[in-house]
C-alpha cells in the first residue's frame, strides 16, 4: 500500500523486534506516533533508517530495554522461530529467543503500558498443546491486561499472499473498562499475484536446468509433496526463501516474456519471486529503497509483518483508544 502522510499523530508507540518496520508503518499510517524502535539485525536497522526514520536502535532488547522511553502502546512481532512449524518448535525452551516474551513483560511492568500488540505465527496457539500461548495470556492477565487474539490472513487485507498470523491485543484494565475488542473486517481482494509481477526480470531469477528437477520435484521418499507453481494467491513468504526451497514451499512463476529477452540455454522459463515482488506482497510502498543484498532483502520481507494487516489492526485500535482515552 502507498504511504500515508498523517500530520497530526496521537499516542506514543515503541516497537520491539521491529525488523524493517512492517508493523510500524501500519501504525504510522493509522495516526500513531512511533517514537522508538529496536532490532538486533544490523541490515534490518539499515533498511529501516533508509525507508522509515532514524528512531530505531540497534541492539539486543535485553541490553537496551533500559532505554525504552515512556509510551502508550508497545508493538512487536517477537521472534517466531521457536514456535514455527518450519523451526524446531522449542518454544520457551529456546533460551536465545523463546524467552524474549518475558523481556516484553518486564518493560510493561516498568512503563505501565496501556496497550500491547503482539504478532506471531499461527502455530504459537497450538505449541506444546496450547500451554505456551495460555501461559502468555496468563502472564498478561496477572499484570492487569484483558487479552484478545485472532488469526488474520494477509490475503484478506489487500495483498495476494496466504499468510496467517496471530495478532494479540492486550488492553490495560486501568485504562480500558471493556471486555471486548473488534478486529478488522475482511476486505475484498482485488488482483492476484500475477497482477503484481515485475516486467523485464533479470535472468538470475530464473531456474537453471540443473536445479529444475530439485525445485520442481516431489521431494525425497520420506517426505513427498506435490510441487505447485503459478498460484494466484502466493504461499507465505519465508525468511529463508533465498535458499530456493522446492515448489511445494516457495513461490515460482512461469515468465515467458522476460525469458525471451535473454539467450541462455541453461535456464528454463520459470523463476522465483524478485525482492521487489516480495515487497509488494508484504504491502511496503513503491518508493521503498533496497540498499541491502537480495539475500538480505528476501530475509527481511520474509520476516516482516504485512503492512496492510498492521494498518487494519492499528485503525481499529485507534478508534478503541479514542473512545476510552479521550
Amino acid at each position: 500500500m502507498e504511504r500515508k502522510n498523517i500530520k497530526k499523530k496521537k499516542y506514543k508507540v515503541v516497537s520491539l523486534f521491529a525488523g524493517i518496520g512492517g508493523m510500524d508503518l501500519g501504525f504510522d499510517y493509522a495516526g500513531f506516533d512511533v517514537i522508538w524502535a529496536n532490532d538486533f539485525d544490523k541490515y534490518a536497522v539499515e533498511t529501516y533508517k533508509r525507508n522509515i526514520n532514524q528512531n530505531i536502535v540497534l541492539g539486543d532488547i535485553r541490553d537496551v530495554k533500559g532505554n525504552v522511553p515512556d509510551h502508550d502502546v508497545l508493538i512487536g512481532g517477537f521472534p517466531c522461530q521457536p514456535f514455527s512449524t518450519l523451526g524446531k518448535l522449542k518454544g520457551f525452551e529456546d533460551e536465545s529467543r523463546g524467552t524474549l516474551f518475558f523481556e516484553i513483560k518486564d518493560i510493561l511492568l516498568k512503563k505501565n503500558t496501556k496497550v500491547v500488540v503482539l504478532e506471531n505465527v499461527k502455530n504459537i496457539i497450538n505449541h506444546n498443546k496450547g500451554a505456551t500461548f495460555n501461559q502468555i495470556l496468563k502472564e498478561l492477565d496477572e499484570i492487569g491486561y484483558n487479552c484478545f487474539y485472532q488469526v488474520l490472513n494477509s490475503q484478506d487485507y489487500g495483498v495476494p499472499q496466504r499468510r496467517n498470523r496471530v495478532f494479540l491485543i492486550a488492553l490495560n484494565r486501568t485504562n480500558f473498562p471493556t471486555s471486548d475488542f473488534s478486529f478488522p473486517q475482511k476486505q475484498t481482494l482485488n488482483g492476484d499475484t500475477q497482477s503484481i509481477l515485475d516486467k523485464h526480470v533479470d535472468k538470475k531469477y530464473f531456474l537453471s536446468k540443473k536445479l529444475e528437477k530439485t525445485i520442481l520435484g516431489y521431494g525425497t521418499k520420506g517426505y513427498q509433496v506435490k510441487p505447485t507453481i503459478d498460484l494466484p494467491i502466493s504461499k507465505p513468504l519465508t525468511a529463508t526463501m533465498h535458499k530456493m526451497h522446492r515448489a511445494s514451499q516457495d513461490n515460482y512463476f512461469t515468465d515467458l516474456e522476460s525469458w525471451a529477452e535473454f539467450i541462455d540455454e541453461n535456464r528454463i522459463p520459470i523463476r522465483k519471486l524478485t525482492p521487489n515482488e516480495c515487497r509488494k506482497l508484504q504491502g511496503f510502498p513503491d518508493d521503498w529503497i533496497q540498499e541491502v543484498s537480495d539475500t538480505q532483502a528476501y530475509k527481511q520481507f520474509g520476516n516482516a509483518v504485512t503492512v496492510n494487516v498492521s494498518y487494519a489492526v492499528a485503525s481499529e485500535l485507534m478508534m478503541c483508544m479514542k473512545t476510552y482515552m479521550k
